[in-house]
């Protein structure tokens, strides 16, 4: 999952809870190495290579959910924006900009389509990326493999991406800190949360520079917003809570019903 992850089981059963954790770590590799955009054999490279258009289940959900949230995001949250991922490795800002320029024709949504068990492209260019999907996703399937064998009580973090299942043992909800963006070893405050996911994007996260020029790990045909550093939404689920906490980076106004706690360049908090 390229992040840290960890599993908090609250259980009297040892060998229950370390059976438990050992199936979620294997759930969360399985899905990593079917997922893995970078992956020349996974199976979403296959797909993207056109070599297979069979979707399994999980796939045809996940793609499914993918079109749905482009829309309820003004089409913000865009699973093909990994079409312009390639361009990131040229070594300078010209030369990524002009090939962005070149492949910004084939992204969206629009550009695939899922008839019963196919994906069917509609050029040979565009390239799905669920690498803002997939983390999300993993930690969901962790709280229902939790909940299938009855433990209450339960935190699930994989690299920031965070599931609090009822709560700790002494009664309490589990507190979430939110960082500093402009100093991740601190944190500006905090959140309680029970039975609820927790997201955080942030500018911080993961960005890499050409010539001096920033490029965020957030991939999107509109610029970054400057005032927001982070976006933390809290929603009953991890992957809607991943969905809207990266689009509200890149569009802070995006109405949403959902908790939010925004943080701006004067590290004022906002909700």
């Amino acid at each position: 999952m390229t992040s840290p992850c960890e599993v908090h089981i609250y259980e009297n059963d040892e060998q229950k809870a370390r059976t438990l954790a050992q199936h979620i770590l294997n759930m969360a590799k399985e899905l990593e190495q079917k997922y893995n955009f970078y992956n020349p054999n996974a199976y979403l490279s296959a797909l993207n290579q056109r070599k297979t258009n069979i979707l399994d289940m999980q796939t045809k959900d996940l793609l499914t959910r993918a079109k749905l949230f482009y829309g309820k995001t003004d089409g913000i949250f865009d699973v093909t924006r990994g079409t312009l991922t390639q361009s990131r490795k040229l070594s300078s800002i010209e030369a990524i900009e002009e090939a962005c320029k070149g492949l910004e024709p084939f992204i969206g949504v629009e550009h695939f389509k899922i008839k019963k068990n196919k994906l069917i492209f509609d050029n040979p260019h565009t390239l799905i990326d669920l690498g803002g999907f997939v983390k999300e996703f993993a930690v969901d399937q962790a709280v229902k493999l939790v909940k299938k064998e009855k433990v209450s009580s339960a935190l699930i973090n994989f690299g920031g991406d965070i599931y609090a299942l009822g709560l700790k043992p002494n009664g309490k909800a589990f507190k979430v800190g939110i960082k500093n963006p402009l100093k991740p070893s601190e944190y500006l405050t905090g959140v309680e949360i029970t039975n609820q996911g927790l997201t955080t994007s942030a500018s911080y996260e993961r960005n890499h520079s050409v010539e001096g020029k920033n490029y965020s790990h957030i991939i999107s045909s509109s610029k970054l917003q400057d005032e927001v550093l982070s976006a933390t939404v809290i929603s009953s689920s991890v992957v809607e809570s991943g969905v809207y906490s990266t689009a509200l980076m890149i569009k802070p106004t995006l109405s949403t019903t959902l908790t939010k706690i925004l943080i701006d360049k004067e590290l004022k908090v906002l909700s």
